[in-house]
């Protein structure tokens, strides 16, 4: 398995072994600051398994720092995707103008250096849809939790990427949601540390969770869709 989404930190090590044992042989570790990117990019050279997404969060967009260090990140092998990259509305941790400024010329990156984009957006649907129906190149709506861009994700063909909150005893439409999705467009992820799945709720998520929602998926469209998954992540990402 691969969990699409992941933060790793200081025990990268010690979480990793916990993940293959679980059978999570791979996971794509994100970045939100180019600080961060260049951490994120150092830990994927050194650890089997791991990749790097880099870019920076919409959070950051006041400022973001200096793009072309992260255009230079981006080259490296280990790097497969852009982001995460987005707008965020509902924190407003930076002026909205900020944030579609950076957004645009993440996606403007995406698009010259060829690679996938991967998307955080929160209270924003509007805005996002629009930028992301003028952009080019494949789509990932990371930890999907925007029923209102279902339908132009379908579409367009966007990859929809599930984490823990899907499995909560109440995430009705986030099934119904993941029900919509063709199998050749889903993703697994867990967002970690974050959203653990219901069975360990509470508890720091890591990617070895990712089983839960793979478990919940397979409920959903049956049990081969892990093989589904990992195919899908495997051609997004060009892994």
């Amino acid at each position: 398995m691969i969990d699409t989404h992941a933060h790793l930190g200081d025990d990268a090590q010690e979480v990793l072994a916990r993940a293959r044992a679980a059978g999570v042989t791979r996971v794509i570790d994100v970045a939100t600051t180019i600080a961060g990117a260049r951490t994120t990019l150092e830990r994927a050279g050194r650890e089997p398994g791991v990749c790097a997404c880099l870019g920076v969060h919409p959070h950051e967009a006041a400022a973001p720092g200096n793009l072309d260090e992260l255009r230079e990140l981006l080259a490296h092998p280990r790097a497969v995707a852009v982001g995460e990259t987005g707008l965020d509305y509902f924190r407003d941790y930076a002026p909205h103008d900020a944030q579609q400024r950076l957004f645009e010329a993440e996606l403007s990156l995406a698009r010259e250096l060829g690679k996938p984009v991967v998307i955080h957006t929160r209270a924003a649907d509007d805005d996002t849809r629009a930028r992301l129906l003028e952009h080019d190149g494949p789509i990932v709506l990371h930890c999907f939790s925007s029923p209102g861009l279902l339908d132009a994700a379908l579409e367009r063909g966007w990859y929809v990427s599930f984490a823990g909150n899907v499995t909560y005893k109440n995430a009705y439409e986030l099934r119904d949601a993941a029900r919509r999705v063709p199998p050749d467009r889903l993703l697994a992820e867990t967002d970690s540390p974050y959203l653990a799945p219901q069975p360990v709720r509470g508890k720091r998520n890591e990617p070895a969770f990712v089983v839960y929602t793979y478990e919940l998926l397979g409920q959903i469209h049956g049990a081969d869709i892990a093989a589904q998954i990992v195919a899908n992540a495997e051609t997004v990402f060009g892994l």
